[in-house]
């Protein structure tokens, strides 16, 4: 007997659609799998590329909005800084105890146990140890949290600035800025989200790859600024176009490549580009502005030690770094020291001449940078972090030679502000200051840290690349919560 197959309606027969109906049951327990992932959340966030700097929610409560992250490019020497060792008094002029073979000197002579070149003495009521080169750092010691085990993976000052900014010591990975950006945003539509100033002697050793968005779109990248003038090259629109003109040429631009983007919606290079032309734009009035220090007092300007010297340069820094803030850019690097080691933080030769001129420069501004912002009511919305790539050796480069040689083992960094409980010290080195051996907290940590305080899961923050979900820390950091209030 010949039975014609019996049609719904769909198309379809029984049998179909009684099979595509419990695989719709399994989808339903997919769904519900997915949504716990925060898969959604995560495909929502990747999809808006029409307005990637759009300002989203955190992962975490946080009262943090911005961050100002102060490179120190050369590393300083924690032993001379924030990590008083009174043995290096005891044993000066011997050698590091021969257990520690395994140091990497570059080729560069291992010389005998030096003392600190500065007296350090007590600040604030939690009476912090910190070094005669930052009084005025020094006034703040209740508002640091003082980490004294950071250690890295890297001797060399190109790969592990680069590690210090993107968590790894291989280029073209975002940078620390992009990452905040990208998960967070940005609360200002006329200024970038991530803002680099460059010492005036030039840039790191490692170049671009420490501000750049790596694999992510360019719209997350750091954006270098001058604290003079205009503080973007290029920024000002030619003189023969005025600036309806210019809209109206931005305006045909985006018509057609809004219709380009629909054909292609996968087009986030495209987006990107559109959104760079907008934000390049509107920076063209507001960046200006931003930078205009005509429009603080004489007392602020003199505070931060603008207009005299040594202190000139990286005040006007920090000053403008407090005026992006105000205006909600979301995250901005300073850098102290230039492109040559020479003129960095790097005191192979003399610690006393090198650092004596290098913390000259940036101790008052820094005084000053806390001091404004917590009378403005800025301090506990900003988190500050100060460091550089590494630290130094506790030992001298050859007898009685002045200066110290590099040191990833273990080094100091501080955070200040936002989420951060003050007048700590965290983790130890041995007690020569050569190695972290106590709460030890690699680079991955620093980051995890510092996300966290500004409201982000480092687990949870990932973009999809080459078919694989990629994060800042690799998914290997710990978030130091001691130091978090």
């Amino acid at each position: 007997m010949n039975h014609q197959k019996q049609l719904f309606p769909c198309g379809r027969t029984r049998r179909e659609f009684v099979w595509e109906m419990g695989g719709g049951f399994a989808g339903l327990a997919l769904a519900s799998l997915l949504e716990s992932d925060n898969f959604f959340d995560k495909q929502a966030a990747a999809a808006d590329i029409t307005n990637p700097l759009s300002a989203r929610k955190p992962h975490l409560p946080s009262k943090v909005k911005s961050c100002i992250f102060l490179m120190m490019n050369g590393a300083p020497s924690q032993v001379d800084t924030f990590d008083y060792k009174p043995a290096l008094n005891k044993y000066a002029g011997q050698p590091l105890p021969s257990n520690k073979s395994y140091i990497n000197s570059g080729g560069r002579k291992v010389g005998f146990l030096t003392p600190n070149f500065r007296p350090f003495r007590a600040g604030g009521k939690s009476g912090q140890l910190i070094s005669d080169y930052f009084p005025g750092i020094r006034k703040h010691a209740d508002k640091l949290a003082i980490i004294k085990s950071c250690h890295g993976d890297s001797h060399a000052h190109g790969s592990a600035l680069v590690a210090m900014n993107t968590g790894s010591s291989f280029i073209g990975r975002p940078s620390l800025g992009s990452w905040s950006v990208y998960g967070l945003g940005t609360e200002n539509t006329s200024l970038p989200g991530y803002v680099v100033m460059m010492d005036k002697r030039g840039g790191p050793i490692s170049g671009q790859p420490n501000y750049s968005s790596g694999f992510m779109p360019s719209t997350f990248q750091g954006t270098l600024f001058r604290p003079v003038g205009n503080p973007i090259l290029d920024l000002k629109r030619p003189p023969h176009i005025d600036e309806q003109a210019q809209r109206n040429q931005l305006d045909l631009l985006a018509k057609l490549n809004d219709k380009h983007l629909q054909q292609h919606p996968e087009g986030a290079d495209l987006a990107s580009r559109i959104q760079s032309y907008e934000l390049a734009f509107r920076m063209q009035s507001q960046a200006p502005e931003a930078v205009d220090l005509s429009r603080e007092s004489q007392s602020t300007l003199d505070a931060y030690g603008i207009d005299k010297q040594p202190t000139d340069e990286f005040g006007r820094n920090c000053l403008v770094a407090r005026r992006l803030v105000q205006r909600g850019v979301r995250f901005i690097q300073l850098y102290s020291g230039g492109g040559h080691l020479a003129d960095t933080w790097d005191a192979h030769v003399s610690i006393e001449k090198n650092h004596g001129q290098h913390a000259a420069e940036i101790d008052q501004p820094i005084d000053a940078l806390l001091t404004d912002l917590e009378q403005r009511g800025l301090l506990d919305s900003t988190l500050i972090v100060w460091g550089g790539e590494f630290g130094r050796m506790p030992f001298s480069e050859g007898k009685n030679a002045p200066g110290r040689n590099h040191n990833p083992y273990g080094f100091t960094m501080w955070m200040a502000g936002g989420g951060v409980k003050g007048g700590i010290s965290y983790g130890e080195t041995d007690d020569f200051g050569f190695e972290a051996v106590t709460d030890r907290a690699h680079v991955h940590d620093i980051h995890a840290t510092i996300l966290y305080l500004m409201g982000l899961d480092h687990e949870r923050l990932t973009y999809f690349h080459q078919g694989r979900e990629e994060s800042l820390t690799d998914v290997h950091g710990n978030v130091i919560t001691a130091i978090c209030s």
